[in-house]
Formats: C-alpha cells, structure tokens, sequence
C-alpha cells in the first residue's frame, strides 16, 4: 500500500514537471518553485527487504505431536490413578467382606452357645435339686437293706403282716419317686445288675468310683463284685459315680 502510494505521487511529480518544462512564462516557473517544496518531501523509493516464508506443516505436525504425547500421557496418568484407586478399592471390598464374614460366624457361634446353654439350663435345671435328693432315695435302700433277708421271703402271716406292708410301701414310694424323677431326665444305674448278654458289669471310670479291690477266684480283672451305692445320671451326664469293689487279682 505504502509503496503504491508512493510511486502514485513520483508519477504525478514527473507528470507536473513535463509540463512546467514546456512553459516559458513567468507564472509556470513560480509553480514550479511552489511545487519544489513538495517535490524535495517526497522521498525517493527504498527497496523493501525481501521476506522469505516457510512452510507451517511441519511445526504443526510437530505441535499435535507433542499434544498427542501430552494427551497420551495424561491418560496414561490417568488409568494409573484410577488402576490405584480400583486395586485400593477392591481390598476395601475384600475387608468389608472378611469382616461380614467374621461378623456372621461370630453371630451364628452366639447362636449356638446361646441355644446349648439354653438347653443346658432346661436339662439341668433340678440338678441342685437332684442332688439333695439322693440321700433320700439312699435311704429308702438302707432301710429295705435293714430288714433281714430271711423275714422278707417268709410267707405273709399276722405276725409279719405289718412288716411286709411296710416294705411294700416303701418300694412303692421309692418306685414312685425315681419314675418322677426320671421323667426329668433323673436316673439311676446299678453296677451289680448284669448286661444285657448276661455278664457282669466291667469298671468304667466315667461311671463306677472304687472303693476297694479285691482277688477273686473265678473272676476277671476289672470285674464289679459289689456295689455300695448306686449311681445316678442327668440326661446322660453323670451326677453321681457309683461306688464299687472292682476285682484285681493281679
């Protein structure tokens, strides 16, 4: 634009001066010196510097290859945090989850405690009171022992009548109590009774305490040849040991 303007205003000078040129009269020649003023601000043509343009394509290229590598390294910071954060996650979850499960097995643990003690407290509920009673129950045993043998297998006459009617009553009384009691899970065993296929009862230390030991003939070691007192069991456990001699003949 500049230089348009400028060569558009040498052009008019030259134009003026050719025709000043062909004048001769005085008022041509005081234009022209009106005109030389003009002509001296006019500045001659200066060359313009060439400018030498490169092509953009590769700093482009190189810019959107720095930006993918940004790009790619941002979202591979990325997936790195959210790697971290899912593996942090996952043994939150695995925690959680452990302790559900402890939580669950301790719950079912106090359910089974809770429900055997409740058991335990139904089923041995009169063992206090069971064990005050086996006194008595012994002593139903001592006084039928106390009468002799020989009385009792004797036919009833009016002199033993009312010694035979005491004995009756007694076993029907310590018959009545032991069936009351067993209906509560009280029972009695007797050592001296044989098995069922007819032997004698062998020692069993969770069952018999021995009182005594003793050779015998005839007899294997182990075996109850006496029994003291009878034993008794609570809904299977042993409440009392029964007390028996035992033979050791070695």
């Amino acid at each position: 634009m500049f230089q348009r303007t400028v060569l558009r205003q040498a052009q008019a000078a030259k134009s003026v001066l050719s025709l000043r040129a062909t004048s001769t009269t005085p008022s041509a020649i005081r234009r022209t010196s009106q005109l030389q003023p003009q002509l001296q601000s006019i500045r001659p043509l200066v060359r313009q510097p060439a400018y030498r343009f490169y092509s953009t394509e590769n700093q482009t290229q190189n810019a959107q290859k720095t930006e993918a590598k940004e790009n790619g390294a941002a979202e591979e910071s990325g997936e790195e945090g959210l790697r971290k954060e899912l593996e942090s996650k996952e043994k939150e979850i695995v925690d959680l989850k452990d302790k559900y499960m402890r939580s669950v097995a301790d719950f079912l643990n106090l359910q089974e405690r809770t429900k055997r003690d409740m058991e335990n407290a139904r089923n041995f509920a009169i063992q206090r009171f069971a064990v005050d009673l086996l006194e008595s129950i012994d002593n139903f045993d001592r006084a039928l022992l106390a009468i002799p043998a020989d009385k009792l297998d004797a036919t009833v006459t009016e002199s033993n009548k009312e010694l035979m009617d005491l004995v009756s009553g007694l076993k029907m009384t310590q018959n009545i109590l032991l069936s009351t009691l067993k209906k509560h899970g009280l029972e009695r065993f007797d050592p001296s009774e044989p098995t069922e296929d007819g032997k004698p009862q062998k020692f069993d230390p969770n069952f018999h305490e021995a009182t005594f030991m003793t050779k015998v003939e005839g007899k294997e070691d182990g075996e109850i040849i006496h029994t003291q007192s009878t034993g008794f069991k609570l809904n299977g456990r042993v409440l009392r040991a029964a007390k028996v001699g035992v033979v050791k003949n070695n």
